[in-house]
């Protein structure tokens, strides 16, 4: 792949083959961000599990330190619709909104709440919402009767964790424009609860590789040690 001249003189701060601190690593993300924008940081893990044995899928949610600068569209599916409004939703429905998703094709939310009596007719939608990442599960906080609480936990920057099918995960926990010991907060956080949630299969050495970049900016892999 070709690459710009941003790219490439971004890459050159970083020493080929080094495996940086988390400290060195938050200060050269801010170095590297290419765009004109304020970027996102992104962590990326590939993980020693097999994801294949569902007792090796590693998921939860985690409430960075400084939150990750994005701001969540929340949709609760629900029939209390007052308390869901009361509590911040941005979108708020029942039947009628599921319905909307798979006709229309609507998803200008980031992630969906909803109450347990609602999970039947969301799990028609499962072929649909399970490959975008947006089927709420209890394991995440995002199926339950309290929403004000879970509505409230995601607005103040609550950000999911998951491994895909390689075992690979990737999480935003900050923008460019953070302070670096912000971006390190939060990746020593991020990086505790992952350890933390290690399967009890997984033998020998669990986080692989650890890299944390920009948006469009080149991998900077650091130690989790």
């Amino acid at each position: 792949m070709k690459r710009g001249k941003k790219y490439l003189a971004a890459q050159a701060l970083i020493e080929k083959g080094k495996i940086y601190s988390i400290e060195e690593a938050c200060e050269l993300v801010k170095k590297t961000s290419v765009t004109s924008f304020d970027s996102t940081v992104d962590v990326s893990f590939h993980l020693n599990i097999d994801p294949k044995q569902t007792d090796q899928l590693v998921r939860g949610t985690i409430s960075l330190p400084h939150g990750n600068g994005k701001t969540q569209r929340v949709l609760v599916v629900t029939d209390k619709y007052e308390e869901a409004t009361a509590a911040g939703a941005d979108y708020v429905g029942g039947v009628e909104i599921l319905e909307k998703i798979q006709k229309e094709n609507w998803f200008d939310f980031d992630v969906i709440v909803a109450t347990p009596n609602m999970m039947g007719e969301l799990g028609k939608l499962g072929r649909i919402l399970g490959p975008k990442g947006l089927m709420p599960n209890p394991r995440t906080g995002t199926v339950t009767n309290d929403i004000a609480k879970a509505v409230g936990e995601i607005k103040a920057g609550r950000v999911e964790y998951r491994t895909d099918r390689t075992a690979n995960m990737n999480v935003s926990i900050a923008r460019a424009s953070f302070a670096a010991e912000d971006i390190a907060d939060n990746v020593r956080a991020l990086v505790d609860i992952v350890q933390k949630t290690r399967p009890a299969a997984v033998k020998g050495t669990y986080i692989k590789t650890a890299s944390i970049h920009t948006t469009m900016g080149p991998a900077i892999r650091f130690s989790v040690n």
